[in-house]
């Protein structure tokens, strides 16, 4: 500590000691307010109050003079500000509420398609706001978070980023496998009561593991980036007869049908391979400095124009989201049956993403940041009822990023790159969903499976995830590859069709907090390297600034001190620095 400083403190602690006998009556000593002791925090409160009564504010509005206790008002005070700060969450509360207790109301009443259709217009015209921020908020938050790191950090970031989704999404798979073990939802009376709604129109049998890995490689390298922002690339088997001449050696020909692979467009934005182009402009980018500073800000403003697009959006999100929850309601056939039959998968699966959202989730999070990771929960249910409501991790990307930034406090050049990977490869749900859904039809045709099974259970279903698009509903196509792999009827899958819109809300808000408590804990793990960059950026501009004061700076030799020193002010970072320069 500098001498200076020394005395700087000891005048202030002079100051309030001379002042101690006239502040609200107080005889408090500088020193007991941070001493530690059972009384420390009375103290430091009595302190408070009376520097407050010393500039001239009114006692009442603070601390009781004698007894330590919050006056009325002031809780009062502080209660409203609460509830201002937090009343959009408030109202999308209060419309999820609103929405299932009158989508459960009209359904006694059986309106007609035309009257569920009016009710579900608000809701459909919510959710095409948020997904028309997609696209322009990946772009431009990828670009300028990308920039403004380094090629070495962008480049484990995003391996640090991948290997923490697979790990989750590993572990989410063997939870579910050990809750259907332990609650075992499935029942063979059950397929025979809904034995109505098994039909061979669900998702095709010929899909497997391989063509979704090769399928995710060719969305990673589109042929066409503005193809990509409206259309995948998957693999579809189709019918094709063929004619084999001379089978029997007789000379004649055979007309035989056989499966052909084939690889198609289908409607869907590729986000998969706008990340990854982003993501390697962005990082060039940057590379260049002052060039592309400009590309740079342009960016960077779009970025924050979409972010304050969003925020005007999300005051739409009550009638919005009670718009989807009354229309997914009416539109659900036999619901009662439905219920009753698939009750306990329902339960299987929402204990599941439950259990892993406050507990396992929370405990990975303070062990890898030493954080109260329930503060950082709160913040985030706002996306987690919009992720709810619209059944889709991309839809609810605009939100997300804005708590992130708003609430949450993650470095922004994290949250660009870790968000936009996440509504892509992670999906925790899913995995979850996927595993308990394969058990369960496995105890529904009274199947026993082994310790292999339950093994490739996990592993085709941790595969399968990552190999997933990020669209709605997705997860059944995979549990047909899964089944396919355990050699179970694949044809029993269109059953989870009836209870896929509630089941699918659940796990998507799996995905959603995974995607966050990711980018909280790779910024944790990435502390020493942004702290080192935002080093090196500071000691690359300083000197040439100082420098350049110095170029500009006339020199006056009649000023010139001892030692032939001249003193140059120079302003940098909003702070006075003297700089002496040798002659």
């Amino acid at each position: 500590m500098h001498c200076g400083e020394r005395t700087h403190k000891r005048t202030i602690n002079k100051k309030i000691e001379r002042k101690k006998t006239s502040l609200g009556g107080y005889n408090i000593k500088p020193e007991t307010v941070t001493r530690g002791g059972k009384h420390s925090a009375q103290r430091r409160s009595q302190f408070t109050h009376a520097m407050a009564v010393g500039k001239g504010a009114k006692k009442t509005t603070f601390l009781q003079r004698h007894s330590g206790k919050m006056s009325p008002v002031r809780v009062t005070d502080m209660r409203w500000g609460w509830v201002r700060k937090n009343l959009l969450l408030i109202f999308t509360f209060s419309g999820v509420l609103f929405g299932v207790g009158l989508g459960l109301g009209l359904r006694a009443a059986g309106p007609d398609s035309t009257t569920v259709l009016l009710i579900s217009y608000p809701g459909e015209l919510f959710i095409r706001m948020l997904k028309l921020m997609i696209l322009p908020l990946i772009i431009a938050s990828l670009i300028s978070g990308s920039a403004s790191l380094n090629a070495k950090m962008n480049g484990r970031i995003v391996v640090k980023t991948v290997l923490y989704f697979m790990a989750t999404s590993l572990l989410n798979a063997i939870l579910g496998v050990l809750l259907a073990i332990a609650i075992h939802p499935g029942s063979p009376l059950a397929k025979e009561a809904l034995s109505s709604e098994i039909t061979d129109a669900g998702p095709s049998s010929t899909v497997n593991i391989l063509d979704g890995f090769l399928d995710l490689g060719r969305n990673i390298f589109p042929e066409n980036l503005f193809q990509a922002s409206f259309q995948q690339v998957h693999t579809v088997y189709n019918e094709q007869s063929v004619i084999h001449e001379n089978i029997t050696g007789t000379g004649e020909s055979e007309q035989i049908t056989e499966l052909v692979r084939t690889v198609k467009y289908r409607a869907g934005t590729n986000t998969l391979g706008i990340i990854v182009f982003c993501l390697v402009f962005g990082t060039i980018l940057g590379s260049l400095g002052k060039k592309g500073a400009v590309v740079v800000d342009f960016f960077s403003v779009i970025d924050a124009v979409i972010l304050k697009i969003v925020t005007g959006i999300m005051w739409l999100s009550p009638v919005g989201v009670a718009s989807v929850i009354m229309s997914k309601i009416l539109i659900v056939k036999n619901l009662s049956t439905v219920m009753s039959n698939l009750g306990l998968f329902i339960v299987t699966v929402v204990v599941g993403v439950l259990i892993y959202q406050w507990l396992i989730q929370n405990l990975i999070y303070f062990l890898c940041t030493r954080r109260n990771p329930f503060t950082f929960y709160i913040n985030l249910l706002e996306p987690w009822v919009t992720s709810f409501a619209t059944a889709s991790t991309a839809a609810t990307l605009p939100i997300t990023f804005r708590c992130m930034n708003d609430k949450c406090g993650v470095d922004p050049r994290i949250s660009r790159f870790v968000l936009p990977i996440g509504a892509t490869v992670n999906m925790d749900g899913t995995a979850l969903f996927v595993s308990v859904g394969t058990v369960f039809i496995a105890q529904m045709n009274e199947i026993s499976l082994g310790v292999g099974e339950y093994a490739t259970i996990v592993v085709t279903a941790t595969a399968a995830s990552v190999a997933s698009a990020s669209v709605p509903s997705a997860a059944l196509v995979l549990i047909v590859i899964v089944l396919t792999a355990v050699n179970l009827p694949a044809t029993d899958v269109s059953l989870l069709f009836t209870i896929d819109w509630l089941v699918d809300r659940f796990r998507t808000t799996n995905n959603m907090l995974g995607d966050c408590y990711t980018a909280a804990i790779v910024e944790h793990w990435s502390q020493k390297e942004l702290q080192a960059m935002d080093a090196e950026n500071s000691t690359e501009t300083n000197p040439n600034d100082v420098e350049k004061a110095a170029d500009l700076t006339p020199l006056d030799n009649g000023k010139l001190m001892a030692g032939n020193e001249i003193h140059v002010e120079v302003e940098v970072n909003q702070k006075d620095t003297t700089t002496t320069t040798k002659m």
